[in-house]
């Protein structure tokens, strides 16, 4: 029930942004639009859509401080890449190439940002653990991974949109299998269940190729998954998820994840699931 709750309130929520934006776009139409990879213009406001309904969602139904710092901490620094970021420097290691040179990109900035707020939202749950559940067994190392895990979730869901409804598809399937495994905390399944009740709102217009998430609100998905499986986890866990999250990381940095999904049955068609007849692809 929390989820459903959590899920219901995050629609809502997402559906009210994405109307407030669109009336009132700040800084006009045209800063929140973009070329998509087929060329064709689509809207960043999916993205603050996302991140407004599925925190709002997950706040009211218990997820607590961690998800707020997750889900909104990801989504300001996601936005700062869309919209003030450059296409010069691409990746983990264009950034890095950067900072060699002397330059400070958003991205570099964006992935320092990740790093505090997820190490924030780790902390502040599982602080709150140790109070309410009388757990003494979390140690700072358990908090530094868990921070990492929001933070690389966060990266991975943004690595993922590339292709329209990509990564709202990942964080659907996602949140699914963390509130279907119970055993969880009520502030985990808030959490997920915000993530996926946005994610559903965001997903026709993103299959059709008329908005798509951007860093804003992939980044924010990512987080707020990564929120919801610290919530549940100690030490062995998040050594767990930090695994994958890395290696999809690295990995990105030498394949490309469209070719494998689109190389591999059942990930090919999953990917292309509802998208529209006329794919926009990005």
């Amino acid at each position: 029930m929390t989820a459903l709750g959590a899920g219901s309130v995050g629609a809502l929520c997402s559906m009210a942004a994405a109307v407030l934006l669109k009336g009132r776009p700040p800084g006009g139409i045209e800063r929140w639009t973009r070329t998509n990879h087929a060329g064709n213009p689509v809207t960043l406001f999916e993205g603050p859509a996302y991140t407004v309904g599925a925190v709002i969602g997950a706040l009211a139904a218990g997820g607590g401080a961690p998800a707020g710092v997750a889900g909104l901490g990801a989504g300001a620094f996601g936005a700062l890449d869309d919209l003030l970021g450059a296409d010069s420097s691409k990746g983990l290691r264009g950034h890095l190439a950067a900072a060699r040179r002397g330059e400070v990109t958003t991205g570099a900035i964006k992935v320092a940002g990740l790093g505090a707020t997820g190490l924030l939202a780790a902390w502040i749950g599982d602080r709150s653990r140790i109070r309410t559940q009388s757990d003494e067994q979390i140690q700072p190392i358990a908090t530094l991974v868990g921070g990492a895990v929001i933070a690389g979730s966060a990266n991975v869901a943004n690595l993922l949109d590339l292709r329209p409804g990509r990564t709202l598809k990942a964080v659907l399937l996602l949140a699914g299998a963390i509130i279907a495994g119970g055993s969880g905390t009520p502030r985990c399944a808030a959490t997920a269940g915000a993530a996926a009740g946005a994610a559903m709102v965001a997903l026709p217009g993103d299959l059709a190729g008329r908005s798509m998430l951007g860093d804003t609100g992939a980044n924010s998905a990512g987080a707020l998954l990564g929120a919801a499986l610290v919530a549940r986890t100690g030490l062995r866990g998040r050594l767990l998820a930090l695994a994958v999250v890395t290696t999809l990381t690295l990995a990105s940095e030498k394949v490309s994840f469209t070719k494998v999904i689109e190389s591999t049955p059942g990930l090919r068609e999953l990917d292309a699931l509802g998208r529209s007849p006329r794919p926009s692809p990005r």
